[in-house]
């Protein structure tokens, strides 16, 4: 169990409330009930009885919520603490994320670290989105902004950052204002060739009963932005990619409400998580 674990725990044990909870702590409703059934299991007890309803602690649930805020207390005096001597931090960090990324969440995060840390430095790496998870299990980054997946290896620390939709994305010439108005028999589809956005649209057609028409498989969401624009058939992106493209003005978009947004957030190893420069760039996500 860790401390993140226990701090999504406290916060509903006083909400009482998922949908509250999933939204102040920035986690999916799933996200949100996977953590506590995982609190949950390493207890040995139901910590909380809940209905269509309503929500309310159970008597293990109550004791653990004494134990769990004195132990978050401490915690972040600690974390507090030990910021004191952050101006003391030296070495480099090495740090991957998508060229979007690199864009529209890390200068923020960077921002807030050099401020901080003006004795590290920082090396960035940019590329595919879904290799994200395995440069930090091959050691080769520190950090890493990836997208979780309910497939994340269990050597991995997830720490969300923000939930990203994703639009379907249209060539100019388009102009459906709806899902429901795509003729997808006649309609060819940009498939990313692996990562977290092929498999979300799959299920997604799969649940719409929709047998794809399939035009080319490419790597990368800029790359389906790309072949989008020069007409070659439609494609699912995040929003935010197409928010930074150079292409944005090339290609009509649709939001698609039925489709699971990516939780986007810093990625590294459990087993360095403690790591004073690891640990540095991970305070930088916490809200």
């Amino acid at each position: 169990m860790d401390f993140r674990d226990l701090q999504l725990f406290c916060h509903l044990a006083t909400s009482l409330h998922f949908g509250k909870t999933s939204a102040a702590q920035f986690v999916s409703p799933s996200t949100l009930s996977r953590v506590i059934q995982r609190v949950e299991n390493e207890c040995g007890a139901a910590l909380f009885v809940r209905n269509n309803r309503s929500v309310r602690l159970t008597h293990a649930g109550q004791e653990l919520l004494e134990f769990a805020e004195p132990m978050l207390t401490e915690w972040r005096d600690l974390v507090s603490s030990l910021n004191q001597t952050s101006q003391q931090l030296t070495g480099e960090l090495r740090f991957f994320c998508s060229v979007t990324a690199s864009q529209s969440h890390l200068p923020q995060l960077l921002a807030k670290f050099r401020q901080q840390y003006s004795g590290v430095d920082f090396k960035l790496e940019t590329g595919d989105p879904g290799l994200a998870v395995q440069k930090v299990l091959d050691g080769k980054t520190d950090v890493a902004i990836a997208i979780n997946a309910p497939d994340l290896p269990v050597e991995l620390h997830f720490q969300p950052l923000a939930k990203v939709p994703l639009v379907l994305a249209m060539p100019k010439r388009l102009t459906a204002t709806h899902i429901d108005n795509i003729d997808w028999r006649n309609t060819p589809v940009i498939m990313p060739e692996s990562g977290p956005t092929r498999r979300t649209v799959h299920h997604w057609f799969a649940e719409a009963g929709v047998r794809p028409h399939v035009y080319a498989s490419v790597a990368g969401n800029e790359a389906i932005v790309s072949m989008v624009a020069l007409d070659c058939g439609v494609g699912f992106v995040p929003r935010v990619v197409l928010e930074h493209s150079a292409l944005q003005s090339q290609v009509n978009y649709i939001d698609v409400v039925n489709i699971e947004p990516y939780e986007l957030g810093l990625c590294c190893l459990n087993t360095r998580r403690q790591e004073p420069l690891v640990q540095a760039m991970l305070q930088q996500g916490v809200n």
